[in-house]
């Protein structure tokens, strides 16, 4: 019987693949903003947050990651970080890490990120308004880390991975569900919060060679000339 894929199988072997291709082309249709990340450059940052979850934050296997992010090529990294570990990812604002944007903070306490979805260039340049007590600048601390991750403990295969919709789906389960999909290029606009954005945003074009595009504050005059320029095929 051959070994079951997990979403971490999926990006090493993506990376063993083709690092160059690309993985994620992000927009922001509000600020203009365009981003693309190779597979290499997203395990790049995926390694980086990954050791700030595991060194700074004390996050093992079986934590809770809540992420409360809009669509956002960091989402992703995020999802793909706390799975490295075998942290279980659910949305909303209750875990044990809890990782939102500034406009969310109010109320929340413990181990709490901030991102604030600027540009990297500029968030690693630019100082952003200060942040309430205890809570961690998610741009500036995650480029502080090593490019490489080595968990503690590998994650088990049958670790719970993602909750949405009432249903937990294992490491395993995700690794099987990324296997249905074709190497389409796909246009997501939505929140990655559910399995099936999650999918795939994610997980199918991991598996399948693919690739994805990402659509914050979409604007919809602009959805299908963007659909030609960026080939998008599925």
């Amino acid at each position: 019987m051959l070994p079951v894929a997990t979403p971490n199988d999926l990006l090493r072997a993506a990376l063993t693949a083709d690092p160059a291709r690309p993985l994620l082309t992000f927009y922001d249709d509000a600020t203009g903003e365009r981003t693309e990340l190779s597979v290499r450059t997203f395990e790049n940052w995926v390694a980086k947050t990954a050791n700030l979850l595991q060194d700074e934050l004390a996050a093992t296997a079986g934590s809770r990651l809540a992420l409360a992010l809009p669509v956002h090529w960091q989402a992703a990294v995020w999802m793909q970080a706390a799975w490295a570990l075998g942290m279980e990812v659910v949305p909303g604002l209750s875990g044990d890490v809890v990782v939102t944007t500034p406009d969310r903070l109010e109320g929340l306490s413990g181990d709490v990120v901030s991102l604030s979805l600027r540009p990297a260039l500029v968030a690693a340049t630019t100082p952003a308004p200060p942040l309430p007590a205890g809570v961690l600048d998610g741009d500036t601390e995650v480029l502080a880390h090593g490019d490489r991750f080595v968990p503690y403990a590998p994650p088990a295969a049958d670790a719970a991975a993602l909750t949405v919709g009432g249903r937990t789906w294992s490491l395993a389960e995700l690794g099987a569900l990324a296997a249905r999909g074709s190497g389409a290029r796909v246009l997501v606009s939505e929140a990655l919060d559910t399995v099936d954005t999650v999918s795939s945003a994610l997980l199918v074009p991991l598996a399948s060679g693919g690739s994805t595009v990402l659509v914050r504050n979409a604007d919809p005059a602009l959805l299908e000339r963007r659909r030609e320029t960026e080939r998008v095929t599925g």
